[in-house]
């Protein structure tokens, strides 16, 4: 062998062995199954839009009378939106009950009044009648001891018999009207004690009856513009409505300050945190954009009807100024906030996004095969997630695992996709 071959072999030898290393932890392109992509920067920008209304920062709120604890009819109550002074009237309550119970109470306690009379009277002529019976006895019980019969020689046996029966009787009647007595005193004095419970108790009645008479009306106790309570179904608080004690009938905002309530749809709702920006509109003047910030999110999402069963999270705007000639509250606004906005970012589909020793990875591609690239992701919306770094603008990556083509075997036991990290759905 010449020495012209022996060198053009070793340079062979040498080329294959830096192959093989250069490949060392690549994957070799798998061909035509493997869909690629080439990644270019661009402005990314994602809004939630939500619709709501106006609501006051603060607000002075009127409801019920807490006393006396019992339902309440209303048999009158202001204009939704009516401007008030202060001292005029809000609402006005039905009487009819409460009378009624104001006038039981106090034949209760008439008929209570009557009945002690009754009983202490009762009382007196038994305690009287009592005395004289016990008076009666210890008479007795003194006579038959005087003249008790004891002597042997004057009287006979049967007589002396007969004398410590008779002084044992008059003894024990007198025993029996003393404690007969005692027993009638106490029992006269139970039974004015329970009629003066139920004295105390009409008593009592009529007390709450008259403390509820007059707290019959709600006034206002500053002027303002009064804005009714409504129920699930957006009705306000009526004429003839059943009201308990503290329940809101309404309130009377704080025009100066406003701010956006809005409602967000459960799906869009998962990056939504305070301190996003937003942007207002009026539904009154939609050309007139507002700027604000997020305050607050509800924990829990609710339905804004029962009979449709899309849920919300009630999400809180703050307006940074407050127009007060345009903005009223429960004035309509539709709004727009703001999750991400940059103006130059590299996205990926979210399935091009795998896990490998517990870090996110995309695999990119090299001339030797697709290799794996460690990615630090960001904010995501519509199947797409923003890739902080790890990738370059221009880079060629795969849209899923390559290498799930070679742990199956052929086409069909291929994995259906790519293994997804957790924050890449």
């Amino acid at each position: 062998m010449s020495r012209t071959t022996i060198a053009a072999a070793a340079i062979t030898a040498i080329a294959l062995a830096a192959a093989a290393v250069w490949t060392i932890g690549a994957v070799t392109a798998p061909g035509p199954d493997v869909p690629t992509m080439t990644v270019r920067a661009a402005p990314f920008r994602v809004r939630v839009t939500a619709e709501g209304n106006l609501a006051a920062v603060n607000a002075t709120p009127l409801g019920a009378p807490i006393k006396p604890q019992m339902p309440f009819t209303l048999a009158w109550i202001v204009e939704d939106g009516s401007v008030v002074a202060e001292g005029d009237v809000i609402a006005r309550f039905d009487a009819a009950q409460l009378e009624k119970d104001r006038d039981d109470g106090l034949s209760d306690r008439r008929i209570s009044d009557h009945r002690i009379g009754a009983a202490e009277t009762g009382r007196e002529v038994g305690v009287d009648k009592l005395d004289r019976d016990v008076e009666v006895s210890e008479r007795e019980l003194e006579v038959a001891r005087e003249f008790q019969s004891t002597d042997s020689i004057v009287y006979s046996k049967m007589e002396i018999v007969e004398s410590e029966i008779d002084a044992e009787l008059a003894e024990t009647r007198a025993d029996h009207a003393r404690d007969a007595q005692d027993i009638q005193d106490r029992l006269s004095g139970a039974e004015i004690e329970l009629l003066s419970i139920e004295r105390r108790k009409a008593a009592i009645r009529v007390e709450q009856a008259e403390e509820g008479l007059a707290a019959l009306e709600v006034r206002s106790p500053h002027a303002g513009l009064v804005m009714l309570e409504r129920d699930w179904q957006g009705n306000p608080v009526r004429v003839g409505d059943t009201v308990w004690p503290g329940e809101p009938l309404a309130k009377i905002p704080d025009l100066g300050e406003m701010q956006a309530e809005v409602f967000v749809l459960e799906a869009d709702a998962g990056d939504l945190e305070p301190g996003l920006r937003a942007t207002v509109w009026l539904e009154a003047d939609p050309a007139t954009s507002h700027p604000a910030s997020l305050k607050s999110i509800d924990p829990m999402a609710g339905r804004r009807n029962r009979r449709v069963p899309v849920q919300y999270f009630r999400t809180v705007l703050a307006l940074e100024q407050t127009d007060t000639a345009t903005m009223k509250p429960g004035a309509r606004v539709h709004a727009e906030i703001t999750i991400a906005d940059l103006e130059s970012a590299i996205t990926v589909p979210k399935q091009a996004v795998c896990s490998l020793e517990g870090k996110s990875v995309v695999y990119r591609w090299r001339r030797s095969g697709f290799e794996p690239a460690v990615v630090e992701l960001g904010p995501a919306a519509l199947g797409r997630v923003v890739v902080l770094s790890g990738l370059e603008d221009g880079d060629q990556m795969a849209l899923r695992d390559p290498t799930a083509a070679d742990e199956g075997g052929d086409e069909g036991d291929r994995p259906a996709g790519p293994v997804v990290p957790g924050g890449a759905s």
